[in-house]
């Protein structure tokens, strides 16, 4: 079993930033995976980013390239999503999922996830 609890969604202005975390517990051994997807209100889950634990080879979703970045610390065991000029189509429920087998970009593919923490970009 594998725990993830995150924090650090809120409000911001058009341009603003945030910085969301994502604490992972339990059965978190070998090269895992960790991802970010959001899901807006009326649309499917969608992959944001993702981060392989050993060697932080890192994936985007094209429209956040250049804008938000994943990255972990080991000794935390945590994993972050800096989002930077961010826009109201960045609104959504943002979740962090764990998968131990092969990166994916699919929300199906990911057994353990997080509890979701709102992210609101008033215009």
């Amino acid at each position: 079993q594998v725990q993830l609890v995150e924090s650090g969604g809120g409000l911001v202005q058009a341009g603003g930033s945030l910085r969301l975390s994502c604490a992972a517990s339990g059965r978190t051994f070998g090269n895992y995976y960790m991802s970010w997807f959001r899901q807006a209100p009326g649309k499917e889950r969608e992959f944001v980013a993702a981060i392989v634990w050993i060697g932080g080879t890192t994936y985007y979703e094209d429209s956040v390239k250049g804008r938000f970045t994943i990255s972990r610390d080991n000794a935390k065991n945590t994993v972050y999503l800096q989002m930077n000029n961010l826009k109201p189509e960045d609104t959504a429920v943002y979740y962090c999922a764990f998968r131990s087998n092969g990166a994916s970009r699919r929300a199906n593919d990911y057994v353990y996830w997080g509890q979701g923490t709102q992210v609101t970009v008033s215009s």
